[in-house]
Parts: C-alpha cells; structure tokens; sequence
C-alpha cells in the first residue's frame, strides 16, 4: 500500500476535514490494527464519520470507510496516476 502516494490520496478523496498528529511525529498511535502517526478523518455532509486515512513516516498504512455502527472497513487506496511521469 506504500506506492500510494499522498498526492493520490488527497485527489481521490479531497481535502481532509480534520488532521491528527504529523508525519514528523514520533509518537505512534494504533486503530483498526495499524500504527500510524497521522490520520486524515474525513466527515460527510450529515457531520457523521465517513473514512479515515492512516500514514506513518509518509507511507499509506490504510484507508478506512466508517459505517453507521463505527466499524471501519479497509478500502482500496487509489490508482496512482502515472501517464506522463517518467518512470
């Protein structure tokens, strides 16, 4: 999931509603069994929690949909674009 770069990320889901902690952080915290050290939460229109996307040191460790019972179920990161790019 490491190849998913934020750039991807940010363009898949947009801005992220709220921020936790930084890629610089040394503490390290743990949901849906995976370590990170920052995690974007996303809301959706209605305030609920819709998804949250968790990275340690830069590198996507996952990305989570939210159902209305809290239970967060892993999602496939997006498709890095790559036409154009050199390789």
């Amino acid at each position: 999931m490491s190849g998913t770069d934020r750039a991807a990320v940010w363009r898949a889901f947009g801005e992220p509603s709220e921020q936790v902690g930084s890629a610089n952080d040394p503490r390290v915290a743990r949901d849906a069994g995976v370590d990170w050290n920052e995690k974007w939460v996303y809301y959706g229109a209605d305030g609920a929690l819709l998804r949250v996307v968790l990275w340690e040191r830069h590198a996507l460790k996952g990305i989570f949909r939210i159902d209305s019972s809290g239970a967060a179920h892993p999602e496939r990161p997006p498709e890095v674009e790559t036409a154009g790019e050199e390789p």
